[in-house]
């Protein structure tokens, strides 16, 4: 039995109750009670839950606007049902008002059950539109609940889930996990000044979880979740009753003032390793306001907005889909539209590697100025395949510490003639491995193309480009290890490799030398399907055009720019302090489009002790002018002379352990051309400065991290 909010009828008279009976039966019961009078019953439908072994629900809720019914049940599934409140058949209990007096004295309830089940079979059985089999794992849903439009589940697995409805089936936006050790959670409640609740239990107590604060606002030990319970709060005080052998306990908080004062919020709650700028979002009436993605050593990754007038980081999402540290990001954009779209990739310990769809758009109304919605893509991890490798039992396991230290997204490789897009994704990797991912939106799938041991120690940085000319294009790589190696790969046949697989063959795309059970095999999502592939895909990357040595140990920095000329500056930071630039030309063979390309260094300047610890950011901003930060706290803008990098300028920043630097431009009213850049390690900052000679005059404040 489980109680649900009747929309259009006032809640203190009326509900819907919902009964699960043999078979996997639902009945949708409407009982109204009004002061003096008998309740009425009145069945205003039937489904047909989903074959399980614990065929019934736990929850439900109703989506009056579309006229459907959503319930999870004891598998853990969200299923959505058709209800059409004009097809019930009313019939109301026997039961006696004593006198004029309130007390209601009912006949026998053998009188009760069949005059409110007697014409049940007239009505039919639905059966669910939608169903997201298992989404909470076998220990069942909790709670579903409807907010704005969207649709939040939560279940005993320790995350919940936001939804919506497409075409009248159910989709995942994205899973959120409150907090560590909070596995049994029990409802959310949105508050009237915009905080998320989480309430739920935590070993032997129970907890109210607040998303805003990223703290537990309540810890009251009641002995644990599977117990009668209730809780209700308000402005004026906080209730929390329960039963605990057999005795009914009742905890209560009056609301007193708060003396902490919060001067700034953290943004993560350790080191931030990453950081990407998406774009700029115009707000009508408002400034431009700059949109970032942070990750961080504690899982989480958050897109925020970072405005130059209000000098305030305000988050907008945050992303909590990993189980170890986000060490890179990497991003590709879409169309802009309806707002500022783009293709996020998260990746980092354990071998993982997140995809997400955001768009932002203005919003005056909120406090943030910009409203953000994340899609959950597609996710990938090494060890998580390993059990659908045949003989694998002759292999060497992956190592379970493997992390992804670098992403970037091959440029050019949408392939949108395809009736299923690509999307390609370079990787480096702590194990020595160079990998290639391609990612197929329309069907969720991130597969392994195709990979390389050539470095044979930690590869630190990725890097793609491409290159076009005339006859056609070519897909390069460069990757950095921690010898103070980079190697130059030519990548374009695993590219085409798999999507000439995509055009001939059919099935399920899968990863690199794995086969699945047809079971396991997806509804297909478009009229050609996905190249089913039992044999690996280009399983290993051909040997690497050119390696150069340019640093003596690990390269922590690396960022090329192409030149007008179509060659390629190539700057490198390394743990050594020095800086490391060469320039590239591309040569193609006769005869076949791109046979026997090859890379020409045309040229190499390199500068020791450029700063006094890591050089842990660079950027090329154009042909000649270089800017480069350190853990050294120092900021360098270089000038490439012929043979020598000559400083021009260095500006001291407020960020320690500095871990990355994104640099972008802007061309302000006056014509000017303004350079930005923004810093993470323990904190946030952005600066900005003007081209040679006016260099970096001015600072906007840090934004701390809170650590």
């Amino acid at each position: 039995l489980s109680w649900a909010p009747r929309p259009g009828l006032p809640p203190d008279t009326a509900a819907a109750l919902l009964v699960s009976g043999p078979d996997g039966e639902m009945l949708w019961l409407d009982v109204t009670h009004r002061l003096g009078q008998a309740p009425s019953v009145q069945l205003m439908g039937r489904y047909q839950l989903p074959p399980c072994k614990q065929r019934w629900h736990t929850c439900a809720a109703f989506l009056p606007q579309e006229g459907l019914l959503i319930c999870g049940d004891r598998r853990g599934s969200l299923i959505l049902f058709p209800c059409n409140s004009s097809s019930g058949c009313a019939t109301q209990s026997t039961s006696i008002v004593n006198g004029g007096t309130d007390t209601v004295v009912e006949d026998s309830s053998d009188e009760l059950e069949p005059s409110c089940l007697l014409h049940k079979g007239a009505l039919p059985l639905e059966s669910p539109l939608s169903v997201l089999f298992g989404l909470h794992g076998k220990t069942g849903v909790t709670s579903v609940t409807i907010h704005r439009g969207y649709i939040y589940s939560t279940g005993r697995d320790g995350v919940y889930r936001q939804l919506r409805l497409q075409d009248q089936q159910l989709e995942v936006l994205q899973k959120h996990r409150p907090c560590k050790g909070l596995q049994w959670i029990e409802e959310l409640h949105f508050t009237s000044d915009g905080d998320l609740l989480v309430l739920g239990f935590h070993a032997d107590n129970f907890v109210v979880w607040s998303s805003r604060t990223g703290e537990n606002i309540h810890c009251i030990p009641c002995g644990g979740g599977h117990r009668s319970w209730s809780y209700c709060s308000s402005p004026l005080a906080e209730v929390f009753a329960f039963i605990k052998s057999g005795d009914v306990m009742l905890y209560q908080r009056k609301a007193e003032p708060c003396e902490q004062q919060v001067l700034l919020a953290s943004l993560h709650g350790r080191e931030i390793t990453c950081v990407r700028r998406l774009g700029a979002v115009g707000v009508p009436g408002r400034a431009t306001f700059n949109v970032f993605v942070t990750g961080s050593e504690d899982t989480t990754a958050c897109v925020l907005v970072l405005s130059e007038n209000s000098r305030a980081a305000v988050p907008l999402a945050r992303l909590s889909d990993h189980i170890s540290s986000v060490r890179t990001l990497a991003f590709a954009m879409g169309p802009a539209d309806e707002g500022l779209s783009a293709l996020l990739f998260s990746a980092g310990g354990r071998a993982q590697i997140e995809c997400y769809r955001l768009l932002c758009t203005g919003d005056a109304a909120s406090e943030s100025a910009v409203a953000c919605q994340v899609i959950h893509v597609a996710s990938h991890r090494l060890d998580k395949h390993w059990e659908q490798k045949k003989n694998r039992h002759k292999l060497v396991k992956m190592d379970p510490e493997t992390r992804y230290m670098s992403l970037s997204v091959l440029p050019g490789t949408s392939t949108k003639q395809l009736p299923t897009p690509w999307k390609f994704l370079a990787a480096a990797c702590s194990d020595g491995s160079v990998r290639i991912f391609g990612l197929l939106e329309a069907a969720q799938k991130l597969v392994l193309v195709a990979e390389s041991f050539h470095h044979q120690r930690c590869v630190l940085k990725v890097e793609a480009f491409l290159h076009s000319w005339a006859g056609g294009e070519r897909h390069l790589l460069c990757s950095a290890a921690t010898d103070g190696s980079i190697a130059f790969w030519d990548i374009t046949g695993p590219v085409m490799d798999a999507v000439d697989a995509l055009h001939q063959a059919e099935g399920e795309m899968q990863p690199l030398g794995e086969c699945c059970c047809p079971a396991a095999l997806p509804i297909p999502v478009t009229k050609v399907s996905i190249a089913l592939l039992t044999e690996p895909v280009s399983p290993a990357l051909q040997a690497p055009l050119v390696t150069v040595m340019a640093h003596s140990c690990g390269v922590n920095s690396l960022h090329i720019h192409e030149t007008p000329e179509g060659r390629y500056l190539v700057a490198s930071g390394s743990d050594d302090g020095s800086i490391h630039v060469c320039l590239l030309e591309v040569a193609l063979g006769r005869g076949e489009a791109g046979a026997g390309t090859s890379l020409q260094v045309l040229e190499r300047v390199s500068r020791p002790c450029a700063h006094a610890a890591h050089v842990t950011g660079i950027r090329v901003l154009r042909p000649g002018l270089l800017l480069s930060a350190s853990v050294d706290q120092r900021l360098t803008l270089w000038k490439q002379c012929p043979g020598e990098l000559v400083p021009l300028s260095t500006t001291f920043f407020h960020v320690p352990d500095l871990a990355e630097l994104d640099c972008w431009e802007e061309v302000e009213a006056g014509g000017e051309l303004q350079y930005y850049c923004v810093l993470c390690g323990q904190g946030l900052e952005m600066l900005c400065g003007t081209a040679p000679p006016n260099l970096l005059h001015k600072r906007l404040p840090s934004e701390g991290a809170g650590v």
